[in-house]
C-alpha cells in the first residue's frame, strides 16, 4: 500500500492527482479497522501528508504566490511517505491533520444526504465531474476582456439562515449550468465565511464568472450552493442552494429565493427552503470595454 501512494506521489505537481492521493491518504488516516498495518501515530503523520497535498492543490490554482505551499516542500515528503513504518522524527511542516470529516468524490454528497433532518428536498441531478477536482477557497481570476463582451463579477455579500450561528465552515459553491445541469464553465468554492452575525452568514467575496455573458448559452443559470460541515456525520453537506437565471444579470444588487436540498440543476422540482424573508444577497459588477 505504502509503494502504491509512493508511485502517485511521483505525479504531485499535477492537481487531479494532489487531490486523489489526498483523499486516499486521509481514508487510510481515518481507518477504524483493526488490521491496518499501521499505528495511530504513522496515521496521523500520513493525515499530516494528505493536508500537505491539499495545500498544494490550493497552491496549483491560486493566483496569489505568498504563502504557497511549493513543489520543493512536497517533494520533502516522498521519504517520508516511502519509510512511513520506521519515521520517527518530527514532521517537516507545521500543519495539523485535517479533521475527521469524510471526503466526497464529486457527485457523492447527493447520495449522503436524504436522511436530513428538516430539511428533506425534491429530486435533483447531480452533475458531472466534467472539470477538475478542487478545494475550498480556490476562486479564479476575472478573463481577458474582449471588445464589445460582458464579464460578470458577483459579489457574495450574505446569506440569510435561521440557523446561521451553528453551521460550521460555510461555505458556497458557485456553478453556471445549461438547461440540462452541465457545467459551462469551472466549478469555484469561495472561502469559509468571514463571520456569523444573527440571521447572516457573511462573505463579501467576489466570483469572477468564467464566460463571457454573450457566450452562455440561452436557458443556463448561475448556481450558488450553500455547504457546511456536520460532525455528526463527519462529511460537508448541502444546506440550501439559489439559483440566478440570465434575465437577472444586472448591475446593482440583488437578492434570490433560498430552495432546499438536493440541488435540482435542471430546475424542474423546486422547494423554497423556508416561507421565512431570507435570502442570498448578491451584487453584480458588469465589465464592458
Amino acid at each position: 500500500m505504502v509503494m502504491g501512494f509512493c508511485v502517485v506521489l511521483s505525479l504531485y505537481n499535477s492537481l487531479p492527482f494532489s487531490s486523489r492521493l489526498a483523499r486516499h491518504l486521509q481514508k487510510e488516516a481515518q481507518s477504524q479497522h483493526n488490521n491496518s498495518e499501521f499505528t495511530e501515530d504513522q496515521k496521523k503523520t500520513i493525515a499530516k501528508i494528505a493536508t500537505c497535498l491539499e495545500l498544494r492543490s490550493a497552491a496549483l490554482q491560486s493566483t496569489q504566490s505568498q504563502d504557497e505551499f511549493k513543489l520543493e516542500d512536497l517533494k520533502k515528503l516522498e521519504p517520508i511517505l516511502k519509510n512511513i513504518l520506521t519515521y520517527n522524527k518530527e514532521f517537516p511542516f507545521d500543519v495539523q491533520p485535517v479533521p475527521l470529516r469524510k471526503i466526497l468524490a464529486p457527485g457523492e454528497e447527493e447520495h449522503l444526504e436524504f436522511e436530513e433532518d428538516d430539511e428533506e428536498g425534491g429530486a435533483g441531478a447531480g452533475s458531472p465531474d466534467s472539470f477538475p477536482a478542487r478545494v475550498p477557497g480556490t476562486l479564479l481570476p476575472r478573463l481577458p476582456s474582449e471588445p464589445g463582451m460582458t464579464l460578470l463579477t458577483i459579489n457574495i455579500e450574505k446569506i440569510g439562515l435561521k440557523d446561521a450561528g451553528q453551521c460550521i465552515d460555510p461555505y458556497i459553491t458557485v456553478s453556471v449550468k445549461d438547461l440540462n445541469g452541465i457545467d459551462l464553465t469551472p466549478v469555484q468554492d469561495t472561502p469559509v465565511a468571514l463571520r456569523k452575525e444573527d440571521t447572516y452568514v457573511h462573505f463579501n467575496v467576489d466570483i469572477e464568472i468564467q464566460k463571457h455573458v454573450e457566450k452562455l448559452t440561452k436557458g443556463a443559470a448561475i448556481f450558488f450552493e450553500f455547504k457546511h460541515y456536520k460532525p455528526k456525520k463527519r462529511f460537508t453537506s448541502t444546506k440550501c442552494f439559489a439559483f440566478m437565471e440570465m434575465d437577472e444579470i444586472k448591475p446593482g444588487a440583488i437578492v434570490i429565493e433560498l430552495y432546499k436540498k438536493p440541488t435540482d440543476f435542471k430546475r424542474k422540482k423546486l422547494q423554497l427552503l423556508t416561507k421565512k424573508p431570507l435570502y442570498l444577497h448578491l451584487h453584480q459588477t458588469l465589465h464592458k470595454e
